[in-house]
């Protein structure tokens, strides 16, 4: 038996010692709040629940990759066993300390996490001579090598997309994060051209049908070059493209997405209002019927917030109440596309015949620089009837939708920003002499990048395994989520790293790695900040499966 189905046999059963505590407490956190009704009450606990079910679900998803990859990935049965232990580790601190509200008994924990196995897989797992095995490989390769694709279509995808990035986004992505410039229209046609714009839409509509792993490979491509320039481009229009699909008209359709996938209309998304973030249902915006040159359709007033790529977009998927009573909560809102002209600048302002009025200022933010979020206000803007998608009172539930897919996304852009550190690192590591040898070859440098790594394999195959149940059934909230949760947190704490190893200089603004480690911390904040995933999707699903 080879030394790598050793390591992943004793993983699998690690695995399993896991899953049994991990399920036990979840059940125990299911009865304690009705079926998830009252997670409210138990805020802290349904956080810990939901990070511990996150990093089980990583855990399977980088042991099912190691189980396939085989010989094309050398690291992939290592990283799985570390990553197993780090994990189990964590569980086993976590039941220790909350041993009565996980419901766990000592004769349990004896059984699972405190028997000799678990503790002797554990020590090993975690062991410094492993991590700087895996780092000492991370640092002669000048970055983590590829995972491993067995859909030649997925390995041409990423080729390809990797290519562009490399040549035409990763020259520029510095210049636009050091002038706070917008993404150049060069970057946007070129996409367009090769069809990024419309990987996910069917071919029906003129997309490429290729769905949602095609969509994070290319994603996590564009990320690493630069989360602003290229990797947050088609995750608007991806939002957007689920709602059509999930309750557009069939003349919608027709009308929408063709032009989304050729990239000729760019779409910015608008939900979030100064007073109104995570709490969706209390959108407060108006959209009055009436009638605009002998048109119907809807007279929007009020105010958004944080609108990515509002100026540059030619249309604004746009979260609105057409119901003006507000105790009818989510079942008053609508969603209306909202067309534009398109602006440059960071700021702009259109009055349309009549004096309806939609204006916007783009807010100066230390990273993510290039896409630009923006403060909108809007007196009596029409938009024509036909431009409801859904029809009144569903435009909560089709804009949930989307930002299923939009949190999957996000766990791809993650993954992209933790690559680049990596290899930021890596090369730096390799090149950067102290006291008389390259910092590669200190243990510390290389114990920190295999961990780096290893964490960047899970983060990668539960994004991977999320796409793939996406693709299955778009309904599926909970994978997507806990992809961005767990991808996110890995990207924040990787890109950091990497800047600490870049010493002095990485607090530079000139050099990449810098901004690496400022975009990486809007991650956990867009698509869902990360206390309301844990609590009110992660959270609140797993304690009611089964209630």
């Amino acid at each position: 038996m080879s030394d790598s189905t050793q390591a992943l046999n004793a993983a699998r059963a690690a695995r399993d010692q896991i899953r049994k505590v991990v399920d036990d407490a979840v059940e125990t956190g299911r009865k304690l709040t009705d079926g998830g009704k009252g997670i409210d009450d138990h805020q802290p606990l349904t956080e810990r629940l939901a990070y511990l079910a996150t990093e089980a679900e990583a855990v399977d998803a980088l042991l099912d990759y190691a189980d396939g990859a085989g010989e094309h990935d050398p690291l992939a049965a290592e990283s799985a066993a570390i990553f197993t232990a780090m994990v189990g580790s964590r569980v086993r601190a976590q039941a220790a300390e909350q041993t009565e509200a996980f419901g766990v008994s000592d004769s349990a924990l004896a059984d699972t996490l405190d028997s000799a196995d678990f503790k002797s897989f554990v020590r090993s797992g975690v062991a410094d001579s492993r991590l700087d095995a895996v780092g000492r490989t991370v640092v002669e390769r000048q970055g983590v090598p590829d995972s491993y694709l067995e859909a030649e279509e997925l390995r041409m995808t990423r080729e390809a997309v990797r290519a562009f990035a490399q040549s035409e986004v990763a020259p520029v992505a510095q210049e636009i994060h050091m002038n706070d410039d917008l993404v150049p229209d060069a970057i946007i046609s070129k996409m367009a051209e090769l069809g990024f714009f419309g990987l996910a839409i069917p071919e029906r509509y003129g997309g490429q049908g290729m769905g949602n792993e095609a969509m994070i490979l290319t994603t996590e491509e564009l990320s690493a070059a630069s989360l602003a320039a290229a990797g947050s481009l088609i995750t608007r229009p991806e939002i957007l493209t689920k709602a059509l699909l999930a309750g557009g008209t069939d003349e919608q359709k027709q009308e929408w997405l063709p032009k989304i996938a050729a990239g000729e209309i760019l779409a910015a998304i608008s939900v979030t209002e100064p007073d109104t973030g995570s709490d969706v249902a209390s959108v407060k915006i108006r959209a009055e019927k009436g009638e605009h040159e002998g048109k119907p359709g809807y007279f929007i007033s009020g105010a958004k917030a944080w609108c990515t790529f509002a100026g540059r977009a030619n249309v604004i998927a746009m979260l609105t109440r057409t119901d003006p009573d507000m105790s009818k909560g989510a079942k008053g809102l609508s969603l209306l596309i909202v067309p534009k002209d398109s602006f440059p600048g960071h700021s702009f302002a259109q009055e349309q015949p009549g004096g309806g009025t939609l204006e916007g200022k783009a807010d100066r933010t230390p990273g993510y620089r290039g896409m630009h979020s923006y403060t909108l206000g809007l007196d009596r803007y029409f938009v024509p009837a036909e431009n409801l998608v859904g029809g009144e009172g569903r435009g909560f539930y089709l804009q949930m939708s989307g930002f299923a897919a939009g949190r999957l996304q996000t766990g791809g852009r993650a993954t992209g920003l933790c690559q680049a550190g990596i290899q930021a690192a890596a090369v730096y590591a390799g090149e950067r002499t102290q006291f008389g040898k390259p910092i590669g070859e200190y243990g510390l440098t290389r114990y920190k990048l295999g961990r780096m790594a290893v964490e960047l394999a899970a983060a990668r195959q539960i994004t991977y395994h999320a796409a793939r149940i996406f693709d299955q059934d778009e309904r599926r909230a909970l994978e997507p989520a806990m992809s961005k949760l767990f991808a996110c947190d890995v990207a924040v704490r990787t890109t950091q790293e990497a800047q600490l190893l870049h010493g002095g200089w990485g607090y530079a603004e000139e050099f990449p790695v810098c901004r690496y480690a400022i975009d990486a911390l809007v991650l956990p904040i867009f698509e869902g900040v990360k206390p309301i995933l844990e609590l009110k999707v992660i959270g609140r699903t797993i304690l009611a499966r089964g209630a």
